[in-house]
Parts: C-alpha cells; structure tokens; sequence
C-alpha cells in the first residue's frame, strides 16, 4: 500500500512538472511573441515595452510622470501566494534611457509588506500615492528618488487584500483628487483611524446610512488646499466641521466594484463597474454626482436577485435595479467581464475616434477597449472600439491598467495570467507592458517626451495641455502658486477677449479650432483666483459652448459662489439643452430656499416623460427638499395632473410626506395603463414608514377591493405593504377589513389578512380550513397563525 501510495506521489509530480515544462516551451508565453498573440486595431501600432526578462512580475496598477518614466505596482504577494516574496511587493520605475520605445533601466522604489497588493498609484511631483489596503501610503522622494518620508493617508479603510477595496487616484482638473473603492471598502479613516465625515456631515461608510457598497470621492489634495503651508499630510480633527479640512465629498455610491474612476477635462467623472461574477452584466457608467447606482436595494440593502415588484426583465437591468426610482441608468453594458484599469484620453498622437474617449481594460475578455460617447438628452450615448484583444490567440493577456503618456502614447499592464485575479494568481512569474502609438506615425516610433517649462506662465499652460496627469499636475499646481502672474496666459488659452470688467455676453466658438478640454482646464484655474471668481464664472455661464458653461456652474459650486444666481444665469440663455438642465438640477441639491424650489419646479415641468437621466437629476437635486420642491412643482402651471404621464414620473421618483397620497391618486384613475401599476407600487418601497403611508395603502387596500384582475393586483399590493393596525384605532377600515375576509374566505388571502391584524374573531374558521386541508400549505398556514 505504501509502495502504492509512493508510486502514485511520484507520476502526479512528474505530470506537475511535465504541465509547468509544458507551459514554460509553449511559444504563446515567450515574451517576444506578445505583441504578435494580440489583434490591434488596425490605425494602432504595439510595442513591447517590459517584460518578465525586465525582471517585473505581476504589473496591476501604473502611472507615468512627466519624464515619462512608468512606476508600476509589481504583485506576488497575492490572496494565496500572500508571503511568496518575503520581502514584500514592489513599487518599480521603468525607464526608457534612449528614446527607443522599449525599457532598459528597472528600479526598485519601495519594496515592503506595507504594499502587498497594491492595486492603486498616482505620481504627482516628488509625491507617490500608493492604494494598499487597508492604509494608502503617500511617499515623498528627492530628485534621486529616494524616500525622505513615507505617511498614512487613509487607514482602516478597505479589506485587505482585496480587489473590491481602495482603488487608484486620480488628479483632477479642478486640483481635487477623485479615487473610488468597491463594496470591501466599507469605511474611510483619517491617518489616525477616525472615521471621516464628509461635507454633507455623514460618516462614510457603507452603513445604508445613507451609502451602500462602493463609493467614488472628491478632496482637495492636503498639500495644496492652502499654498505654503507644510506639505505634511494632516487631517483636522473631525469635530471642527465635515469634511475634514480638504471638502472630504462622498459622490456615487452603490456600485459593486468599481474599479477605477477617471475624470476629464470638463470635471465630468466615467468608470466600469464588476458584477456579480459571471452574471454578464458588466457596466460602464457616466458618475452623475450624488447619485444611487443600484447595486443592491437602496433601502434594505437586499440584493439583485431578491424578489421585488416590477423587478426587471433582462439581467443586466435587473442586476443594477434599473426599474426602481432614485437609480442612475447605465451607459453601457459590456456582457460577461472583470473590469480594471480605465484613463481619459485626452491626447492628438491617436485617431481621432479616441481623442476625448473613455480607454478602459477588461481582463476577463482580455481585451482593452474604447467607449466612444455622444451626447443623448440629459445623458449620454456609447459604442465600443477594441484596441487591444488577446481572446483569440492568447487570453492570458490580462490587461489590468492603461494610462497616458507624456507623449501621447498609452501604456498597458498585463497581469498575465490563466485567470482574472479574484481569488487566484496562477503565474507568478510573468507580466508584461505594451505601449499603445498610432499606426500613421511608422514603425519603430520613438518615445521622445517633451520638455516643459513649469517657471513660467506660458510654459505651464503649455504643460497644462498635455494628456499625462503627472505633466499636468505640476502645471496645474505651478500656475495655483503663480495667482495673478498666470492670469494673462491662462485667459489666452480660455480665448478670453481681455482682462477688463467687460460685460459678459453670450459668444459663438468654433469648436474646431479652439478645443474646448484646453479652455476649460484655464477656466478651473480662473475661478480660482482672489477676487475674479464672478468674473470668469459670469463670462463661461454665458458661453456659447455648453461644456464651458457646465464647467463654470460646476466651478461656481466649488468656490462657493452664489449657485442659485448661476443656474438663474444658464436657464436665461437662450439655447438650454438638457445637458444643461441636468447640472442645474444637481447643483439645487441643499438649497431649501422657495427661489430654489420655484426654479427646480420649472426645470420639472421642462421633463417630457422620456428622459430618464433628466429625472433622476431632478431627483438628486431634491434629494434634501422633496416637500417644498414637490409641493411647488404641483400648484404652479397648467397641467400638473396626474393624468399626465411626466407628473407621475416626478411623483414615482419623489420622497415627500404627500408622495404615498399621491401614489394612491394615480394607481386608482380609471385611465391608469395596466403595466404602471407594478412601477407605481414599487414607489411605495422607498417611502419612509408613516401614518400618511399607512393611510394610502389601506384606502387602495380596502376602497379599491373587487374581483377583477386589477383590483385583485391592487389590493394584493397594497396589502404586502401596509402595516398592520388596531382595528379598534381604525373603525372606519373595520368594516372594510370584514368586507374583504368574506369575500376570500378560504383563500391564502383570508389567512393572511386575518394574521396581519389580528382577528381573533376570525380564528375558528382558520381552524377549519387547517382542518379541512390538513396536508396543503393553506392549512398548514391557517394552523400556524392560530
């Protein structure tokens, strides 16, 4: 038996080592077939920039500074191998000394268990943020790259080890940092493990108070929120204000993992979210701020599959809670996948079908894609290009991150792996980065990355309007510290007429001559300077472009302008798309003044029943009001019936105290279509337990009683939800009630309807019926009440 047993141990290592040789011989791994195992766009060409023969291993995240170096987070210490590298993952910079597209120069930054699968970097300055949960690290370095000081920014926050936790940030055009974390990453703590409170003054976390699951998030970066004051890293003690001294702003929430955020020039945020593996139902979403995105219910927190009323058709729909009011809808959905690593780019070096587009990896599918976006009422619209596909030839390519390069090329990541990282890392030793060039430029294109004067005003405008992050953030953070000195170059690139007091008026700009991304880079930085907010933020509410003048109301909101005399200003124009509209109505969130209810009520009445992106905007800028706003939407102007469709959409999506009322109001016309019934019920989930909720259901419980199908769905409805009473309290429902048990008597209804309230007169015939149908559920059920 043992010389069994040892034979048996002897062949499996064996076959072991045979499938590794195997693996090692097959020429689909051999580094210099990687660019040949893709298919490439065809306007693209790809180079192999690094590889395991480079001496990285497991690349997940990257970023590229301004001298275009790559640091790349390189991970074994993952899941299961977690202890592989006892010296701890690595923070690697990649260098290309001599312009030839390919690294030659491997350096070790950090190397610590502190970073065991990292999945997130950002390089701003001699600044090196580092996502590494449950703590995310801010390193500083001299010229030299070595460390002079490493500190905490968030701790306790996300589970370690986990791709679902603290993700990437991102440096934005309005100087702010934007990052996200997936539904691991539960809380947000200070560097000293206190809980952050944000600036609507909630505790972050995923309590249902009022956030689930993943978030995204806006702050100021600490060490320029006030110029010249130490550079070190400090969170003001909570107690002293939400927010914690940096505007601390919890923007989205509920998603599942999203993965990473990005951020364009416009201030207007794009990420993917995960589903619940192998559901196909992998989304790409445009982050409308503050707004729900429906991974589980918003109230309860139950999950997708859940029963509801009105639950979706199609599981992408029903995987997000598409139906259910106070949902974002998704751009896109993109099937079966694991989503990673996403960028704007912002760059001319590749086709124009790229330029101002989301750059995203899926490494389940292996494939690096393009969403190209358009414009559609409130919201948008996307197709899909690939770039990169490895699923045909090779799908260990597993793409995990993409970023943009000084130049203008991209750079990818590849995991390279059998699988998509979840719960597993079955290569160890291979990763690789390919870069990203257009096809028109020639073979063999060198990398050469442009030198930048940041000294002087001109320069740094020149730098601000380079598609790398790293380039831009120097840019931005020198013409900050300049103030006034930078005012003349930045109003050049804006195209503004001068530096006078002129009277703002509405003007025409070719938008393909002057890009808009450049002008509105200037404008974040005017309106930030002392004294001339009004008069930057005055001029681009008016301006012909409206991205210009989405960029002003949302500049207006940063700085603290008057916003309501802002929205005033833009819903004067003479042109209001409802792109416009869309940031009117989000930027009244807070505001409980009646100016700011009457104008929410006229955006409301410019709703026409159609476009789900306007009314979940309205719904957001109410989220704080819905009693004054609601109540001025329905006695101003004609036609606020509830005949009209666009009035019952407002009324579905609202939470005010007379909102179950008015849902009653609607479910009962006789001219109801049948099929809004379910949507109309739904509504009822989401209002707050009340006497004035109570009294709805029980009116459509018990006044709308019958045989029909429609009555019999009414009252089945309305019965799940009502709250049982003390029939003694409610005489004028007594009756009603008695009404109903004899019209079901021997029914599952009666049984239920006698449970719900309690009626003990009605006892003997439960009695009965379990009597009666001793081994059928409605006995069971009538013996079990009594």
């Amino acid at each position: 038996m043992q010389r069994w047993f040892l034979l048996l141990l002897v062949t499996l290592v064996v076959a072991m080592l045979f499938h590794v040789n195997a693996q090692q011989a097959d020429p689909r791994h051999d580094p210099r077939n990687a660019v040949r195992n893709l298919d490439v766009h065809p306007e693209l060409e790809v180079s192999l920039f690094a590889s395991e023969k480079d001496g990285i291993t497991n690349p997940t995240n990257l970023d590229i500074d301004h001298r275009g170096r790559v640091w790349i987070c390189d991970v074994m210490n993952y899941r299961g191998n977690n202890g592989k590298r006892p010296a701890g993952d690595r923070i690697l910079i990649l260098e290309d000394t001599d312009g030839d597209g390919k690294c030659d120069n491997v350096k070790t930054f950090y190397q610590g268990r502190d970073v065991d699968s990292a999945m997130g970097i950002c390089v701003l300055g001699n600044r090196v943020i580092v996502s590494a949960t449950p703590n995310v690290w801010v390193f500083h370095f001299d010229e030299n790259d070595k460390i002079t000081k490493r500190e905490v920014l968030f701790s306790k926050t996300g589970a370690p080890q986990h791709d679902h936790s603290v993700h990437s940030f991102v440096f934005g055009p309005d100087g702010r940092l934007y990052w996200n974390f997936g539904n691991t990453g539960h809380a947000v703590h200070d560097q000293h493990g206190q809980p952050i409170v944000d600036l609507a003054g909630n505790r972050v976390n995923d309590s249902g108070r009022p956030y689930r699951q993943g978030m995204v998030f806006r702050m100021d970066t600490p060490w320029l929120a006030h110029p010249g004051r130490d550079s070190t890293v400090s969170w003001p003690d909570a107690s002293k204000g939400p927010g914690a001294g940096v505007n601390f702003e919890t923007l989205a929430w509920n998603f599942r993992n999203n993965y990473e955020v990005c951020v364009d020039s416009f201030g207007t945020m794009w990420q993917s979210d995960n589903d619940d593996d192998g559901n196909r139902g992998v989304r790409i979403n445009f982050v409308m701020e503050y707004g729900n995105y429906g991974y589980v219910d918003e109230m309860t927190g139950a999950g997708w599959q859940t029963k509801r009323t009105n639950m979706e058709k199609d599981l992408p729909e029903k995987h997000w809670h598409q139906n259910d009011p106070g949902v974002v809808p998704n751009l896109l959905h993109t099937g079966a996948g694991s989503p990673t690593g996403i960028c704007v780019y912002e760059g001319t070096l590749l086709p124009k079908v790229f330029q101002g587009q989301m750059i995203h990896c899926d490494a389940g599918p292996s494939v690096v894609r393009a969403y190209p976006v358009t414009k559609q009422g409130a919201g948008y619209q996307a197709t899909i290009i690939n770039l990169l596909d490895g699923a045909k030839k090779n799908n260990w390519f597993r793409p995990a991150d993409v970023c943009v390069a000084p130049d203008g090329s991209l750079f990818v990541t590849d995991w390279y792996d059998p699988g998509v990282g979840g719960h597993a890392q079955r290569d160890l030793d291979r990763g690789r980065i390919f870069r990203i060039t257009s096809s028109v430029q020639g073979k063999g294109m060198r990398y050469v990355v442009p030198k930048h004067d940041f000294a002087s005003a001109d320069g740094a405008v020149a730098a601000l309007k380079n598609p790398n992050l790293a380039t831009r953030y120097l840019a931005w953070t020198a013409l900050y510290e300049m103030g006034a000195k930078a005012e003349p170059a930045l109003a050049k690139l804006f195209h503004f007429p001068g530096l006078g007091s002129e009277k703002p008026t509405a003007r025409l700009i070719d938008s393909v001559s002057i890009d808009s991304r450049y002008r509105a880079q200037a404008l974040w930085l005017l309106t930030r300077l002392p004294g001339k907010t009004k008069h930057y933020l005055d001029h681009a509410l008016l301006d012909e472009d409206d991205d210009i003048a989405i960029v002003g109301l949302r500049a207006a909101r940063q700085q603290k302008a008057d916003v309501l005399q802002a929205v005033r200003t833009i819903l004067a124009r003479r042109n209001v798309t409802p792109a416009l509209r869309r940031e009117c109505a989000v930027a009244l969130r807070g505001f409980d003044s009646a100016e700011a209810a009457a104008t929410w009520a006229d955006l409301a009445r410019e709703y026409d029943g159609k476009d789900r992106w306007l009314l979940e905007a309205l719904a957001i800028g109410a989220g704080k009001n819905w009693n004054a706003f609601l109540e001025q939407y329905l006695r101003r102007g004609p036609g606020q019936s509830l005949a009209s469709k666009p009035v019952r959409d407002i009324v579905w999506i609202s939470r005010s105290e007379a909102t179950p009322t008015l849902l009653a109001e609607a479910i009962l016309l006789p001219q109801l279509p049948v099929d809004e019934l379910p949507r109309l019920f739904r509504a009822f989930d989401f209002q707050k337990s009340s006497p004035s909720k109570n009294t709805a259901l029980a009116k459509l419980a018990f006044d709308a009683f019958g045989e029909d199908r429609r009555q019999r769905f009414i009252v089945s409805e309305a019965l799940a939800r009502l709250n049982a009473f003390d029939l003694k309290a409610h005489p004028e429902y007594a009756a009603a009630l008695h009404k109903a048990l004899d019209q079901t008597r021997g029914t599952a209804t009666f049984v239920e309807l006698v449970a719900k309230f309690n009626v003990a007169d009605r006892y003997p015939e439960l009695l009965a019926l379990a009597q009666k149908h001793p081994s059928e559920q409605l006995g069971v059920d009538a013996m079990r009440v009594v």
